[in-house]
């Protein structure tokens, strides 16, 4: 049985780890694309599910359509993709990727983000949920609960989901 130095020694380490990874495949990502990770995960999206709207994008990447609206922003100012209106509902708009996004997907790694959510959707709910519980002791530590939530090494800002 491991002591209580140990296993903050463990929490530390893994925390490092993540951070790691994070900041290392953000970095390579902006310096081969000039992208963020969210940016080219929307890509990715968009590319297997497209055409797609934005609250279908927001589901999928598990984001407010808000941020989600602000990624895509940035992508089309790049003409990277393009927005069409539905013939049936004027309302709806659906996005697919240009030319560019379609040349850009080929080349670029699946991002950390969308590999995480990927593979959290594997794992048994329960498993889940003491996942959920132990970052959420992780939160409560820094006392961060009312800070909204940036997608991952972006700049966009994520509508908190508030629980009821």
């Amino acid at each position: 049985m491991q002591n209580k130095h140990e296993v903050i020694s463990n929490i530390m380490d893994n925390i490092r780890r993540v951070f790691q990874i994070l900041n290392e495949q953000s970095q390579r990502i902006k310096q081969e694309t000039g992208l963020t990770g969210p940016q080219i995960w929307a890509i990715r999206v968009i590319h297997e599910h497209g055409p797609i709207n934005i609250s279908d994008i927001a589901r999928r990447m598990y984001l407010h359509p808000t941020t989600v609206l602000g990624i895509v922003d940035r992508l089309e100012a790049r003409d990277l993709v393009s927005r069409k209106r539905s013939k049936d509902d004027r309302r709806v708009v659906w996005l697919e990727l240009t030319q560019g996004g379609k040349g850009l997907v080929q080349s670029v790694p699946e991002v950390v983000q969308g590999l995480l959510g990927a593979r959290l959707e594997g794992i048994d709910l329960n498993d889940l949920a003491e996942i959920d519980e132990g970052i959420g002791h992780l939160v409560k530590i820094f006392g961060v609960q009312e800070i909204p939530p940036k997608p991952m090494l972006s700049i966009e800002i994520n509508k908190a989901k508030r629980k009821e």
